[in-house]
C-alpha cells in the first residue's frame, strides 16, 4: 500500500486508465477524456483525504488483475472492471467520485455542458448597497437563546 499522500507510479498509471474507462474523450462533444494530463493533475493535487481509499481502490484493482491494470488489453480491462464493481466497496466509490468531480470541474467539461465559469450567483441580479430585506424572514422569527454550556 502506498503513503498516504502519495500514489506510486504503477498506482498513478493505473489511475489514469480507470479515469478513461470511465469518461473517454469525445470528439463528437469535444472533451477530453478523464485521464487528460490537466485533470490526472488535478486529481493527484486534490485527493488529500481520499488518497488512502483511491490507492486501496487502485491495489484492489491490480490484485484483480494480477499485474497492473494499465498492462491488461481492453478486455481484460473490462473483465477486472465487471469484477471490482460488484466488490470494491467504500474505496470503489471513492475512486469513481475523485475522477468524476475532479473531470466535471475542467473548464472545458464546464464549457460543453454549457455553463459560466463563475458561480451562477447573482447572474445580473445584483442587490442594491445596503438592502438587508432579503433577511426579513429570519429576523421575524425572533430570537433563539441557548444556554451556554
Amino acid at each position: 500500500m502506498s503513503d498516504s499522500n502519495q500514489l506510486t507510479a504503477a498506482q498513478r498509471a493505473d489511475l489514469r486508465t480507470v479515469a478513461a474507462m470511465i469518461v473517454p474523450e469525445s470528439d463528437e462533444y469535444k472533451v477530453p477524456g478523464a485521464d487528460d494530463a490537466a485533470i490526472q493533475a488535478d486529481m493527484l493535487a486534490t485527493l488529500g483525504r481520499d488518497t488512502a481509499l483511491v490507492a486501496q481502490a487502485l491495489d484492489h484493482l491490480a490484485d484483480l488483475a494480477g499485474k497492473p491494470l494499465a498492462a491488461l488489453d481492453d478486455a481484460g480491462r473490462d473483465a477486472v472492471a465487471r469484477e471490482f464493481r460488484s466488490r470494491g466497496g467504500a474505496a470503489a466509490a471513492t475512486l469513481v467520485r475523485v475522477v468524476l468531480q475532479c473531470y466535471y470541474r475542467d473548464d472545458r467539461v464546464l464549457r460543453s455542458l454549457g455553463l459560466e465559469l463563475r458561480a451562477p450567483f447573482p447572474k445580473g441580479h445584483v442587490l442594491p448597497e445596503g438592502d438587508w430585506s432579503l433577511l426579513d424572514p429570519v429576523r421575524a422569527r425572533g430570537g433563539t437563546l441557548r444556554r451556554a454550556t
